[in-house]
């Protein structure tokens, strides 16, 4: 294949900064810190700036280490059993899941135990720890001389594919490739009427079938299509199904046997599209689809609805698939690349210029 070519994602203007809280009262250098008994962890939900402005820092979920956020004169712990303790069930509370989440913190006490930290050293240290663990996954879509290339597009209800692919659709056509969307969820009308919308908007035909119509076929027919017309790119949506389904993946695996019976390197992708409020459920997905799939990256949406985004590292320290872009909103240009600083930044509620 040839070397990857970054997808084109337009970029969104940088939200405005959040207005700092005044500074408390200041904490005794060795005020005790504790976990909160209830209430949602502080994780901010703008993860994914694209412009080159720094992010606003935000309290995060370290905060909660302390009993009140940290004054000018920052007080500082000592990192001790007790302290990593408390941190490993923060992120834990975050999503990242149990074995990440002790990864993590270990990474960040090694050769610190014992040292005194601030708030904001911590942060730093665990931003800096999950942008290393993002930054092998962050990459664009792949694009390949084969024509068509063909991405096919799966996940469960509601995931969010339907509208992932009219963005990517128009935004591949915005950067000039043909391409021919193949409206594969034919059990759910307004699936077809969605993607119809999009293709006109951008331009792009999209092929449909009568509602309940095998999906498997419309896939065969639509890459013929997209062959004649000499389509850059053909997207196949799906049908949303649960993983836990053994006869709704059987029809997803005869999507893909049909579909080598044209081309046998196809799909050249298959996108999993995540939905981020779902938690760790997100990994038993990729697991079942990968297996039936072969899922070849990730497109996490939702991502400025839910306060527990912790759980992509949890999939790029347990999977390691690329995640090719981020859906924020519903806009088209809510779709964007994948950013691991910013995203670390945000994540843990600290300023990229601190």
């Amino acid at each position: 294949p040839a070397p990857e070519i970054p997808a084109p994602l337009p970029e969104t203007p940088q939200p405005a900064p959040a207005e700092t809280p005044a500074a408390p009262e200041e904490l005794p250098d060795e005020a005790p810190y504790e976990l909160p008994d209830s209430g949602p962890l502080e994780i901010p939900g703008d993860y994914m700036a694209v412009s080159d402005a720094p992010l606003a820092e935000k309290p995060g979920f370290l905060g909660r280490l302390f009993r009140r956020a940290a004054p000018a004169a920052e007080p500082r712990r000592v990192l001790d059993d007790a302290m990593l303790e408390s941190l490993e069930e923060l992120l834990i509370q975050a999503d990242m899941g149990v074995d990440t989440a002790l990864r993590v913190a270990a990474n960040l006490a090694e050769g610190r135990m014992g040292r005194k930290l601030s708030v904001r050293e911590i942060k730093e240290l665990l931003a800096a720890e999950i942008a290393r663990i993002m930054a092998p996954v962050a990459r664009p879509l792949p694009l390949y001389p084969t024509r068509p290339q063909v991405v096919l597009v799966v996940g469960v209800n509601g995931s969010g594919k339907t509208t992932t692919i009219g963005k990517l659709a128009s935004q591949f056509r915005a950067a000039g490739k043909t391409v021919v969307i193949a409206a594969g969820d034919t059990f759910r009308a307004a699936a077809v009427e969605q993607l119809q919308v999009w293709g006109e908007r951008a331009g792009v035909p999209v092929m449909t079938a009568p509602e309940g119509s095998d999906p498997a076929s419309l896939a065969f027919d639509a890459m013929g299509r997209a062959q004649e017309e000499g389509a850059d790119l053909l997207l196949i949506d799906t049908a949303g199904r649960l993983q836990n389904r053994a006869d709704l993946m059987e029809e997803l695996a005869k999507i893909v046997r049909v579909i080598r019976k044209k081309d046998a390197g196809a799909p050249h992708n298959t996108l999993l599209v995540l939905d981020a409020t779902t938690g760790q459920n997100a990994l038993s997905q990729v697991e079942i689809f990968r297996r039936i799939a072969d899922v070849s990256g990730l497109v996490m949406t939702k991502l400025d609805g839910t306060a527990k985004g912790g759980v992509l590292v949890a999939l790029a320290d347990r999977f390691g698939l690329p995640i090719h872009a981020i859906g924020v909103g519903e806009k088209i240009d809510d779709l964007q690349p994948f950013d691991p600083e910013d995203f670390a930044r945000a994540l843990v509620g600290t300023d990229a210029a601190a």
